[in-house]
């Protein structure tokens, strides 16, 4: 008997546990370890967002079964968030899916659009549910370089041409996460005209959309005249009001992909606990300078670490949008690999970041900074970097050692 189901078996080992190990055992030992590993929001959600989950919560009926697709006043808000940010009019009824973060929703698309052998378009690298989602639900991925979106989309053509069969999804993520990379509305409408002209469905994740720093905000697909005819987007309120472990995403547009995503979680869910609903309805309807502040924070914390590691000695460059920058191997541990200096980055260091080639093979020589520590512990991880840098030869030497010996 095999000691591996067919499903796991097609996942790799997960490529970032190793440094988790590693941030286990030194925390055990009493280590501080400065932690921008994962995308974990740390600040507080917003108080009027938590205050009515609370209200809610002591109604004696809170506690049913809610809607697999979210509450109509939930999927109204959202509709509500799209034409107030985007200009995009949606119909609750048929084009928004609430769902249980954007991850899920993400994972059960893949479920509701994949035929084993489909092909997919993924980027690469990317964040690991764009393709082991679709993976897992028996398709197979088109990998297209993706450290730029022009290269992606420049790439897109080519591997339609040498994929049998025909890719039948596209999969977009601006701004990017891992990349912190992000587009104009010209990019979506010709990626809208390649799909159609292609044949095929597009998933666009913008689930850090209103995470940016420069003065215009990041489009939405949907903006694109015909985007609805051929495309869902995947949206989150975990990053935008600080509400990562509520769980609260959206799937919005082409309502036959709504309706296939509302078919599948009608046999898999009855939607999160109806005062997270309703508090997040209250997110999204109510005052949002909140996302003002929030969006003010991790600004400060890009300028802190930019400015900060740049003194340092590691140029890092800075990310137009998202919660994450997007950095090379320093020079000296280049020939590392991102696995290896980022083991030695929190081993010597106390410095947690997550190897680019978690995220895919066009992610090596890359690692992923989480703006999720103050300023105060940004510049301090920057003085450690500093310490880092200056004693590579002997940490290096060790490294070397210690694997030979192995």
């Amino acid at each position: 008997m095999t000691t591996e189901f067919h499903r796991i078996r097609r996942l790799p080992p997960y490529v970032f546990e190793e440094v988790n190990r590693i941030k286990a055992r030194l925390r055990g030992q009493g280590v501080d370890i400065i932690d921008f590993g994962m995308g974990n929001p740390d600040m507080p959600t917003p108080k009027h967002i938590v205050d009515k989950l609370i209200e809610t919560a002591k109604d004696p009926k809170a506690g049913r079964y809610s809607a697999s697709k979210g509450v109509v006043g939930l999927r109204r808000a959202m509709a509500g968030y799209y034409e107030r940010r985007f200009g995009v009019k949606l119909n609750p009824d048929t084009e928004v899916i609430a769902t249980l973060g954007s991850k899920e929703g993400f994972a059960n698309l893949a479920q509701a659009l994949t035929a084993p052998g489909d092909v997919i378009i993924c980027p690469n690298p990317a964040y690991p549910i764009h393709a082991f989602g679709f993976i897992m639900a028996g398709g197979v991925i088109r990998h297209v370089p993706a450290l730029s979106p022009e290269e992606y989309l420049s790439g897109i053509s080519r591997a339609v041409k040498h994929s049998v069969p025909p890719p039948n999804v596209l999969i977009l993520s601006y701004p990017s996460n891992p990349t912190a990379q992000w587009v104009d509305v010209d990019f979506y409408r010709d990626a809208v005209a390649l799909a159609k002209k292609h044949d095929m469905l597009i998933i666009s994740d913008v689930a850090y959309g209103d995470i940016y720093f420069e003065n215009n905000p990041p489009p939405s697909i949907l903006q694109v005249d015909g985007a609805k005819d051929i495309a869902v987007e995947v949206n989150s309120l975990s990053k935008t009001y600080a509400m990562a472990g509520w769980r609260v995403g959206m799937v919005v547009g082409n309502h036959r992909i709504c309706a296939a995503l509302a078919r599948v979680k009608s046999y898999l869910d009855y939607g999160a606990y109806l005062p997270i609903q309703v508090a997040a309805t209250a997110a999204l309807n109510g005052p949002q300078d909140c996302v003002d502040e929030i969006r003010g924070i991790y600004k400060s914390r890009r300028d802190t670490l930019i400015s900060s590691m740049k003194r340092a000695g590691w140029d890092i460059p800075a990310p137009p949008a998202s919660m994450f920058a997007w950095a090379k191997i320093p020079e000296q541990y280049k020939d590392a690999g991102s696995m290896l200096f980022s083991r030695l980055l929190v081993e010597e260091a106390g410095v947690a970041v997550a190897p680019g080639a978690g995220f895919g093979e066009y992610g090596e020589g890359y690692v992923r900074i989480g703006l999720v520590e103050n300023e105060h512990r940004i510049r301090q991880a920057a003085r450690n970097v500093k310490k880092f840098l200056a004693d590579s030869d002997r940490i290096l030497g060790k490294a070397h050692n210690a694997l030979a010996a192995q």
